[in-house]
């Protein structure tokens, strides 16, 4: 345990010693993680494959090529991130300068999840590297032979006081949760992202949690159903279930609920073959206790299709449940297995009201070919994200943030938006020492005159055309001359006053 408070306080020393604010450095170092992704390509998808039985083709479409778009855009984009951004300004500053200086937070704690455990890592990580930070990786002890995979690599590629790895167990990310750390990010269920809160905010410790949660998918009447079956099929059962946005369960209308069924069926041979445990491309559950888990889930329900298991190997057949129960054990956790319940509703308002009533999840899909109906689960519904005749793919736009709300999680990340996490927004004000008569309104004594001027400059507004612009600045000039008119005004009396008395 004292190995990891060391690495804490040798991580906060690196950068307390400044050599992560250059942009070179940063730039750097992130073309040494993408030089490490390239060439250790196969130890990354033997490690995955060793983990949770991922095709190599899949690793790297889902985890490595997503890291290499990640590291790229941040290399490319980050001199136009980290540039100060100037913002608009009222009159009495207009001839200042104004902006936010995007500065690095300090040290932030990286903790990873089981399921897609290599870009689960590196996503944040990159982020965290651009905005300037130290950061303490602690990988999933779940996915172990991924964890120790970035034990190895991380110190072989990258500044080794700035980026320590931290493996182990409970007792360990314990250990870890009591050093302070500038910021928190995690990526697993809700109930450790209570732990870890409670934890970060002794230290007043800001956090980013991505919790997951019970995603639904809508399927309305006017679509086209085979399409929509395809596509739900390949987000469900894509590394078994085991993905944090999948599609939790189905909400449809009972007249098309068959046909939702046999499509779904339909797919699943298309896409795994007559016998799916013998597929390259369906992984298995990550460990017995899992399992385990989702076994119980199928306690009492009607299996329409699937339910083949084997514990020896963690195998679990695409399952679809039908007639399921709301109230249900399968309805009330998140499923994250390849189990998929269809529950009816009778109409879109029926669907919204059964997903109002749950908690928000991270995502939310509907389909359906009139563009009202998903304006209306749109802003009629809460989730971290939507994708609308599709599953996943908001996911994979660098340009929008991902994150969750909620029971679902805080904070968002991804390209941009992960350089923005994890930096601080300073506001910077550089004023001139020039034009003192204007700052005379705020200075006592006060007065209605002072007042009504203040009113006037604050409440005023121009638009921002350059034309706008210029009659501020007019403005500017005729207050500074009337509050000196107003000054030797006032004073005059004072002058005469005195004059006489010399005389």
């Amino acid at each position: 345990m004292e190995k990891i408070k060391l690495a804490v306080e040798r991580a906060r020393n690196a950068f307390n010693s400044g050599k992560t604010r250059p942009l070179e450095f940063r730039i750097q170092q992130l073309k040494a993680l993408e030089r490490m992704v390239k060439e250790k390509e196969k130890e990354i998808t033997d490690a995955l494959k060793a983990d949770l039985s991922k095709n190599p083709l899949n690793t790297f479409t889902y985890e490595i090529l997503t890291v290499l778009e990640e590291i790229s855009l941040a290399v490319n984009k980050l001199p136009q991130w980290a540039a100060p951004k100037h913002v608009e300004k009222n009159l009495i500053v207009l001839m200042d300068e104004a902006y936010i200086h995007y500065e690095p937070l300090g040290v932030v704690l990286n903790i990873g999840a089981w399921n897609y455990p290599f870009v689960l890592i590196m996503q944040p990580l990159v982020g965290a590297i651009a905005a300037g930070n130290a950061v303490v990786v602690k990988p999933s002890e779940i996915s172990e032979h991924t964890a120790k995979l970035f034990e190895e690599l991380l110190p072989q590629y990258l500044d080794k006081d700035l980026y320590p790895v931290v493996n182990g167990g409970v007792p360990e990310t314990t250990e870890l949760l009591k050093q302070k750390f500038d910021h928190i990010i995690y990526t697993g269920n809700s109930t450790v992202g209570k732990i870890i809160m409670e934890a970060a905010a002794k230290h007043l410790t800001p956090v980013t949690l991505e919790l997951g949660g019970k995603s639904p998918c809508y399927i309305n009447k006017d679509c086209d159903v085979d399409v929509a079956c395809r596509r739900i099929t390949w987000g469900k059962y894509m590394n078994c279930g085991q993905t944090c946005i999948a599609p939790d369960y189905i909400l449809c209308d009972p007249s098309i609920e068959g046909q939702v069924v046999e499509a779904i069926k339909k797919t699943l041979t298309e896409y795994y073959g007559e016998d799916v445990k013998k597929s390259p491309d369906y992984e298995r559950i990550v460990n017995k206790r899992h399992f385990k888990r989702l076994m119980g889930l199928l306690e009492g329900q009607k299996i329409t299709y699937g339910g083949e298991a084997d514990e020896a190997t963690c195998f679990i057949a695409p399952t679809i449940l039908t007639d399921v129960n709301p109230d249900s054990k399968v309805m009330q956790e998140e499923i994250f297995g390849p189990i998929l319940p269809i529950v009816t509703v009778k109409s879109t308002d029926e669907a919204i009201r059964f997903i109002n009533q749950r908690e928000k999840p991270l995502a939310l899909y509907v389909f359906a070919k009139d563009k009202t109906i998903i304006k209306k689960m749109i802003a009629e519904t809460s989730s971290g994200g939507v994708t609308a005749n599709d599953v996943l793919m908001h996911f994979t736009l660098a340009s929008m943030p991902f994150g969750g709300v909620g029971n679902s999680g805080m904070g968002a990340y991804h390209g941009r938006f992960s350089f923005e996490t994890f930096s601080h927004k300073r506001s910077c004000l550089v004023r001139s020492l020039n034009m003192e008569a204007v700052n005379k309104i705020r200075y006592p004594p006060s007065s209605q005159k002072k007042l009504d001027w203040t009113k006037f400059i604050l409440l005023k507004r121009c638009g921002k055309s350059k034309v706008g612009l210029v009659v501020l600045a007019v403005l500017g000039v005729l207050v500074a001359v009337a509050i000196k008119v107003l000054e030797k005004i006032v004073s005059l009396p004072k002058a005469l006053k005195s004059s006489s008395q010399s005389k």
